[in-house]
């Protein structure tokens, strides 16, 4: 008696590889939708803070962490500005705690006090959807990365994040405009060169003027 041989037929090898590419391409445009989603959270945070610099000033006729009357509106644990007009010292870049004293760090808790943006009333830096703080910093132009003026940046950002983020706001080059970009892991300083375009297998820190 002959035996016969089971195996899969070419159609059903074919279907498989179907099957199988369906599923890659559900997966890749998956992780570019949430790659999507987490630009637009960014650029979302970014104009957040924003509309709350402006609407602090226009409310109290202060800026947020230098305020001089942050501390007498029955905002229990807020601190005093020093009224100078400028967050901080200059060029300075500060890593905020819950508890770090410092006018850099005050900015976001008087924004909680004033219901201006979300979070628990603290002094410490807010996160971005990688994970990275957004930091304020007043600058005097000295390096390319952070242009005059007073700063809101965002570490931890892919340089796909940092381009499409400063293409929506500003000219898409690093170096140029009121958006700048340093390639630098994590939370890093952007007092320093800014980068010659923005490579996406590389960190950034990009700041914006206010």
């Amino acid at each position: 008696m002959k035996k016969s041989q089971s195996g899969f037929t070419l159609v059903e090898i074919a279907i498989v590889l179907v099957i199988i590419g369906l599923l890659l391409g559900g997966v890749l445009k998956g992780q570019e939708m949430i790659e999507n989603a987490k630009i637009k959270q960014v650029k979302n945070d970014l104009n957040g803070i924003m509309a709350a610099h402006y609407a602090y000033k226009d409310r109290y006729n202060a800026i947020s962490g230098d305020d001089v009357n942050a501390a007498t509106r029955g905002w229990v644990g807020a601190t005093a500005g020093n009224g100078s007009g400028i967050v901080a010292a200059a060029n300075a870049w500060t890593a905020c705690g819950i508890a770090t004293a410092n006018e850099a760090c005050y900015y976001w808790r008087d924004f909680r006090h004033a219901g201006l943006i979300t979070g628990q009333l603290n002094n410490a830096d807010p996160t971005n959807a990688y994970g990275g703080a957004f930091r304020v910093t007043q600058s005097t132009g000295a390096t390319t990365g952070a242009p005059a003026g007073f700063l809101v940046c965002s570490g931890n950002l892919p340089g796909k994040a940092a381009g499409a983020i400063d293409s929506a706001f500003d000219d898409g080059v690093p170096g140029t405009g009121n958006v700048r970009g340093v390639a630098v892991a994590g939370n890093g300083t952007p007092y320093a060169a800014a980068a010659a375009g923005y490579n996406e297998t590389l960190t950034y820190t990009v700041c914006k003027l206010l």
